[in-house]
């Protein structure tokens, strides 16, 4: 029989109302989930596996290089046909992004959670597993990448990102729509993602990113803070609109750039993509002559995994993950 490996990571999806505060907080409910949702199931069997029981803000880039290589060496059986991992959604996003660029295997990986906990009325947590379960034994969601389930909608891990803090449907592909959705026991695909795929698989992490946001008026006064640190091997910039920044920042980033420091511009805006349209000083076009690399549409969060990720791998020209 087949087998689908289900990887518990933690999260509200696996959390209680405490007794005494009414908050939300771990609680450890893989066999009531196993139970309840692998009755549903008799072409094949659910294998879990518990990672961690952490609260999304507490997973690391170190705990998704490991889940990945969880997921690669089950997957490389042929007994299993995909895999489904519950996580957190503060952090969802990244970590699907993440597998999407590491895992090397070409079956099924989806990334659930919940926005609800055990104990709430309306608890998602349900729902969101079993189409997940759905998405992940479908033979049409093979070679696609990590995708995201929840809310009955499928999105691409390269695509996708959290927009409101308690809705149901806060995961959304902004600009093109899901890719499909689970319709009962259907797994209906309307579209391929349209985004260019990368593939890194380096066998540790060494190597730190860090992230800017870019406001009004800014100096560079944050970016030298990271050079001098003598720690960051990269830098990511979240600027404005096409790609721009205050021409105050300039001389850091020169900096940054001629100390061997790879930097990155992304944009605050929810959607579009950086380009080099602007030929002031302090726009993408300058930066892009002062060697400043381009994420296309990617978030500044995901454009600093696959630069980390780009950065850790030997041998690799990073320039190349971040041509658009």
């Amino acid at each position: 029989m087949k087998k689908i490996l289900i990887v518990f990571t933690g999260g509200t999806i696996s959390m209680t109302n405490d007794d005494q505060t009414s908050k939300s907080v771990i609680s450890n409910n893989e066999s009531d989930l196993i139970s309840k949702i692998g009755k549903r199931f008799h072409n094949f069997t659910l294998v879990p596996h518990l990672f961690s029981m952490k609260p999304s803000p507490s997973i690391t880039p170190t705990d998704m290089l490991q889940i990945g290589q969880l997921i690669d060496s089950y997957l490389s059986s042929d007994e299993f046909v995909g895999a489904v991992v519950t996580h957190g959604t503060d952090t969802l996003e990244e970590t699907a992004y993440f597998l999407d660029l590491y895992v090397q295997t070409k079956k099924p990986v989806v990334v659930t959670g919940s926005m609800r906990n055990f104990s709430e009325l309306g608890y998602d947590g349900f729902s969101n597993l079993l189409s997940a379960i759905l998405v992940a034994s479908s033979d049409n969601s093979y070679n696609r990448g990590c995708l995201v389930v929840l809310n009955d909608e499928i999105n691409s891990a390269i695509e996708v990102t959290k927009t409101h803090t308690l809705a149901l449907d806060t995961f959304k592909s902004m600009e093109f729509g899901p890719l499909g959705i689970v319709d009962e026991q259907d797994v209906t695909y309307y579209r391929d993602s349209a985004k260019k795929k990368y593939h890194l698989t380096p066998s540790q992490l060494t190597a730190q990113v860090e992230i800017v946001k870019v406001v009004t008026g800014q100096n560079g006064d944050l970016i030298d803070f990271f050079v001098d640190s003598k720690k960051v091997q990269g830098i990511v910039l979240e600027g404005f609109g096409r790609g721009n920044v205050p021409p105050t920042m300039v001389p850091a980033i020169k900096r940054a750039l001629d100390q061997g420091i790879k930097v990155v511009i992304t944009s605050r805006c929810p959607k579009g993509r950086v380009r080099d349209t602007y030929g002031y000083e302090g726009g993408g076009y300058h930066l892009k002559q002062l060697g400043v690399l381009f994420a296309g549409d990617l978030s500044s969060q995901k454009a600093r995994l696959k630069l980390m990720l780009a950065l850790s791998q030997a041998n690799t020209k990073v320039e190349k993950y971040f041509e658009f």
